[in-house]
């Protein structure tokens, strides 16, 4: 049987048998964290404890009135030493709430479970969702409550579970899949009700064949859910491209998915929405790949959030000595680190330890012409035009050729024969367009 996919993509090798076998293991409670304010899409929060506080595990700790925003929670029980700037995984300096811990990890009071979840209305599961501060945690960390509830002329005939984790190297989710599949049900379930639909589908990339079997046979006999195994391609995971595989529906540009009636969650959001519903759980802990040729042993862990990669690090017994890269997710679209003391935030995947063999530099010559990039771009954009504009600060005219509808996911570089940095000036031109618009908008006030 001919299996579904998206037009054009690439096919990096996948260096994914490091970790596929690994099952996850829980590391043990950080001696402290660093919980940024910022990471989700949208607002960031502001911290509503003090310096010297006593905190508990899973007390809000920053919250925001901005509609796309996500509240933030203590991970661990302890004492607030610091609300300050810290290196960030995101390359910057970012506001972080720092807590020393108690090692006693005591939990603030909550309800267990909830056994009649099913009696719950759409806007009391919502505003469970809410308050647990869960993102997406394919990467792109936007609020779910915000995706879970669209405006009322938006019909939602589909929800589309991630499974692809097309990115080389990550094997959280198909961990996930293997060992958390009862959890991942019952979050499709309560995503289900919430959107009000009867069918969801998980997409799953066939070289995870027994992640597509224990999935399948899970949800059987859970009526509307259903498997679909994929053709092996990146970038399958993004959300228009996954849509396109699973449903052959085009998300047109500058629209979003629920414009063509389909809401799209990952693995770890699933999961994390069943803990949160049932067991009144917030976002404070996430699996996290740990692998790459510059590690010593390759793991995937359970992790609490704002605990420092070096934790991580030293739990897969350290980094061989050639290490020369680390990257926080894969190595299409992850971001390179020049600290170990950068916390794991709500959107970190992996962390991709590289040697010297493995990062290859390579000399860059002018463009050909060969139209490469132009045949992997699963945007259908002209990547090689947009990256000269942004070299030569022609930003207008790259948006008039749609360079925000890039969304980084490195294929045209991958493919360039030249080793022209492509994603790296268009992302330099999408983030001068948006600072142009920003401008625009101002100055019309």
């Amino acid at each position: 049987m001919r299996l579904q996919t998206f037009k054009k993509g690439i096919h990096p090798e996948e260096f994914k048998s490091l970790s596929k076998n690994k099952s996850i293991e829980r590391l043990p409670l950080p001696r402290e964290v660093y919980i940024p304010l910022n990471q989700h899409t949208g607002t960031p929060c502001k911290p509503i404890v003090e310096r010297n506080m006593e905190v508990k595990t899973g007390q809000v700790i920053g919250t925001s009135s901005g509609f796309v925003s996500s509240t933030i929670h203590a991970s661990i029980s302890g004492k607030v030493k610091a609300i300050d700037t810290f290196p960030h995984p995101l390359g910057i300096q970012g506001q972080m709430i720092h807590i020393i811990s108690d090692g006693n990890d005591e939990w603030i009071e909550r309800e267990t479970s909830i056994v009649d979840w099913e009696k719950l209305g759409k806007d009391d599961l919502l505003e469970i969702i809410l308050d647990a501060g869960i993102v997406g945690m394919g990467g792109a960390a936007f609020p779910t409550h915000v995706k879970l509830n669209p405006p009322k002329n938006k019909k939602i005939d589909t929800l589309i579970i991630n499974g692809c984790e097309c990115e080389p190297y990550l094997t959280a989710d198909h961990r996930m899949m293997l060992e958390q599949y009862k959890e991942v049900i019952l979050g499709i379930q309560i995503l289900m009700k919430v959107l009000g639909v009867s069918r969801a589908i998980i997409g799953i990339e066939n070289n995870k064949p027994d992640a597509i079997e224990i999935m399948t046979k899970s949800s059987a006999a859970f009526e509307g859910i259903s498997v679909l195994p994929l053709k092996v391609k990146y970038p399958q995971g993004a959300e228009k491209m996954l849509i396109k595989a699973v449903l052959n529906r085009e998300v047109p540009a500058g629209s979003l998915p629920m414009d063509v009636g389909v809401v799209v969650n990952n693995i770890g959001t699933a999961i994390a929405v069943a803990e949160a519903v049932t067991r009144r759980k917030p976002l404070i802990e996430r699996v996290v790949s740990v692998t790459g040729d510059g590690i010593k042993e390759a793991k995937n862990i359970i992790a609490r959030i704002g605990t420092p990669f070096q934790d991580l690090i030293n739990f897969c017994g350290g980094l061989v000595d050639d290490t020369v890269k680390v990257i926080m997710g894969g190595p299409m679209m992850g971001l390179t680190q020049h600290s170990l003391q950068v916390p794991v935030v709500k959107a970190t995947s992996g962390i991709l330890c590289l040697t010297e063999s493995s990062v290859v530099k390579k000399k860059v010559y002018p463009c050909i012409l060969c139209g490469s990039c132009v045949s992997a771009c699963p945007m259908n954009l002209l990547p090689t035009r947009l990256a000269k504009l942004a070299e030569n600060g022609m930003y207008v005219m790259a948006e008039d050729l749609g360079i925000l509808s890039c969304y980084e996911c490195g294929s045209c570089a991958f493919v360039c024969p030249s080793n022209i940095p492509l994603v790296q000036w268009i992302r330099i031109g999408k983030m001068r367009v948006n600072e142009l618009k920003i401008k625009q908008k101002d100055e019309g006030k």
